[in-house]
């Protein structure tokens, strides 16, 4: 599959390029009315704001080029006019030449910058594909896909989580969200993820896997001073799929997932609301859903970064509405279809990171 947005993605990289033509444009231009005019008229102000603007948008080289030929430029004008040798043509030249040096140190400093900005951007993309591994295409009859998109290019690491583990109970799927952004967030997530990953192949029941999940929490939370206390929660939900085609499923303050078969979709609502997980107010066991889960259908896991997804006039986005009579291939074409969607209906930048997971029941080898 192509990446989301493609034709956005190349008419911006079209306007970045005519942008970097402007420090040009602006030299030219400068020239031209110097030369066209009277001498009583000047150009230098278009010297002076060429180098200027090339140093956040050129490489070294051609903001050194703009520079020169600024310098260039209002030399042979000075000297067309005969004050090339005049107090006035001498300071102005000068003048011209700081700006150019400024200008090329100014990107240096922002070369430097954008460096180490990708460098940190290299360290977020390792540690969320190391929190965020990509699961298995097939757990036995089920097909799997999984996504994780941020809301903004250069966005802090967010908390929303998902993982997919074949277990002697059935494929056990989790997805979440941890409250806040950062490091303190991905320490929650790698802890929420940890405890899963360790408890689905023990614990036999679903509840007790959400109960496992809710302790190792609460305990991070004692011992680390990231971790804020009963502000440090993750809502999630936890979904178990037998190969006999039963869907249970705990809500432990999550957004509900979909289900979908045939063109119609409807929440999974939870029959009893719980509080998320790590708040340490948890005494009771959770209650367990159960659906059918025949082939063909599919199991769409989210947060709330796709129902909170607003267009330009406050609308929510819904999925129910949105993906009804839609038809898909499997779980991969699900959740592109679905992303697609979302940016067509916000029709910009977003408010929140989206993670999906979808699972569908295909028996077929």
């Amino acid at each position: 599959m192509g990446s989301v947005d493609e034709g956005g993605t190349d008419d911006r990289r079209d306007v970045a390029r005519y942008i970097r033509l402007l420090p040009v444009v602006l030299l030219v231009g400068g020239f031209l009315v110097d030369y066209l005019t009277p001498a009583e008229f000047s150009g230098t102000a278009f010297y002076s704001v060429a180098p200027m603007i090339a140093a956040p948008l050129m490489s070294l080289g051609g903001t050194c080029l703009i520079g020169l030929g600024a310098i260039a430029a209002d030399a042979g004008i000075l000297n067309h006019f005969g004050y090339i040798n005049g107090a006035g043509g001498v300071s102005e030249l000068l003048s011209i030449t700081a700006v150019a040096a400024v200008a090329v140190f100014i990107n240096r400093v922002l070369h430097v910058r954008e460096e180490r900005l990708r460098s940190a951007r290299g360290i977020a993309a390792a540690v969320q594909r190391a929190v965020l591994p990509e699961p298995p295409e097939r757990a036995g009859p089920f097909r799997i896909a999984a996504r994780y998109e941020a809301a903004e290019q250069d966005a802090d690491i967010g908390g929303d989580l998902y993982a997919v583990q074949e277990t002697p109970f059935g494929l056990r799927c989790v997805i979440g969200d941890v409250r806040g952004k950062g490091m303190d967030a991905v320490e929650a997530a790698t802890v929420v993820l940890g405890a899963f990953r360790m408890a689905a192949d023990e614990e036999p029941t679903l509840a007790g896997l959400a109960a496992r999940m809710d302790r190792a929490l609460w305990r991070e939370s004692e011992r680390r001073e990231g971790l804020d206390r009963l502000e440090g929660f993750t809502t999630a939900v936890l979904a178990e799929i037998a190969p006999d085609g039963e869907l249970r499923l705990v809500n432990r303050g999550h957004p509900p997932p979909l289900v979908l078969r045939e063109g119609r979709v409807h929440y999974a609502e939870p029959s009893q609301h719980a509080l998320p997980l790590g708040m340490g107010l948890e005494t009771g066991v959770a209650a367990v859903d159960t659906l059918p889960f025949p082939p063909g259908a599919s199991l769409l896991m989210h947060t709330d970064g796709v129902t909170e997804a607003r267009n330009a006039d406050g609308t929510f986005y819904d999925p129910v509405a949105r993906l009804a009579g839609v038809r898909y291939d499997g779980p991969v074409e699900l959740l592109q279809t679905l992303l697609d969607d979302v940016h067509l209906h916000t029709g910009g930048p977003r408010n929140d990171d989206m993670a999906l997971l979808a699972v569908t029941h295909d028996p077929r080898l």
